[in-house]
């Protein structure tokens, strides 16, 4: 592949995203840092034209293949491209002929082969296509450093082409904690990948202790995997203190942090987990599945503190102990908050992601 002639520094950046990253209905921690991306790449010289495009990405039937090719065919020689991993991994023949055209900068959210749920075949198929596209890129960018080891080690790419620019995090007012601790909070699509049915079978064994969750994201990702939540929930007789709310956003998801003493993320994978900071901005702590990229979200206070815990992942019984320590360890909780509040104060905003990667553009 050879390298496009570079674009002038203030040209603006065309950014290939999913069709609906607004929908209230549909949120995700990718369509937040693509929304940023595109609001935040101005504000540091780089004018941004986003490019929607409709399909049912990363496996789009032709008519969504055909938009993707005429977005990229109508785009300037020379000109920067960021690509949203789920629109360009899955499709390296529409994608990687433009590579001599123009420079191409793939963004890795989650390697396509990683998430949870997939059969072995399917899994090695959307591995195979994403390392097509990622070694016709220019760049790739990463959200974390397990991202770019991942991105590194399973389609060898060199390292020098992979980049990490974390998400940023938006400042919050602290949240108020209740004395006892139970206002539970998870906080993803319903999903496999994300682990409800995990969270639901550790709290049928601390059921003795005073608790209430929610479960608060999209429920028509995988409609299979909600109907099995809700049988589990309904089969433990948890129907009164775990309740899936569907997705919220803007000032409801705020309020609903705000009213929470404890992000649970029981994760079977994750890239980095925006969840988390979000939560720690907020001084709310944090148990969570130790997988891939969390533990960088989840990080420690200056003085060494870890704001949470980290558990095994896909093991219910190391769930279900962190979450009885939390629930009655008075001490504990007291000291996972103040190392909450202590992380809180070095998140990155998002002024310092745009930056990073207008720099990556450059």
């Amino acid at each position: 592949m050879s390298t496009p002639v570079s674009a002038p520094l203030n040209a603006p950046v065309h950014v290939v995203v999913p069709a609906g990253i607004d929908d209230p209905d549909s949120p995700s921690g990718g369509n937040v840092y693509d929304r940023r991306i595109c609001a935040g790449l101005p504000a540091v010289g780089r004018p941004v034209r986003e490019l929607p495009v409709a399909g049912a990405w990363p496996c789009p039937d032709g008519g969504a293949r055909d938009r993707l090719a005429g977005l990229l065919d109508a785009v300037p020689a020379g000109a920067d491209v960021l690509l949203d991993g789920l629109v360009a991994c899955g499709v390296p023949d529409v994608v990687t002929p433009h590579g001599d055209r123009i420079r191409l900068t793939v963004l890795v959210h989650l390697p396509l082969g990683d998430e949870a749920g997939l059969t072995p075949a399917t899994a090695a198929g959307r591995a195979a296509r994403e390392r097509a596209t990622l070694r016709g890129a220019s760049a790739v960018v990463t959200t974390s450093r397990w991202a770019a080891r991942r991105v590194v080690e399973t389609h060898r790419i060199p390292a020098a082409r992979v980049h990490v620019i974390t998400p940023g995090v938006e400042p919050a007012p602290l949240a108020a904690p209740a004395p006892d601790g139970g206002r539970l909070l998870c906080v993803g699509a319903v999903t496999p990948t994300k682990g409800q049915d995990l969270l639901v079978e550790a709290l049928a064994r601390v059921a003795d202790l005073h608790w209430a969750c929610l479960l608060v994201g999209p429920l028509v990702r995988d409609p299979a995997h909600v109907a099995d939540v809700r049988a589990r929930i309904g089969r433990h007789g948890l129907g009164d203190r775990i309740r899936l709310t569907g997705p919220r956003t803007g000032p409801a998801l705020a309020a609903t942090y705000a009213a929470a003493d404890l992000l649970v993320l029981p994760s079977r994978a994750e890239s980095y987990g925006m969840v988390v900071t979000e939560a720690l901005a907020r001084g709310v702590p944090v148990v969570a599945a130790d997988v891939d990229g969390v533990p960088e979200a989840l990080g420690r206070a200056p003085d060494g503190g870890l704001p949470g815990e980290l558990v095994a992942p896909g093991d219910v019984a190391a769930l279900a102990a962190a979450l009885r320590r939390w629930l009655t360890g008075p001490d504990r909780r007291r000291a996972a908050r103040a190392a909450a509040r202590l992380r809180r104060a070095g998140l990155d905003g998002w002024d310092v992601t745009a930056r990073r990667l207008a720099g990556v553009l450059a």
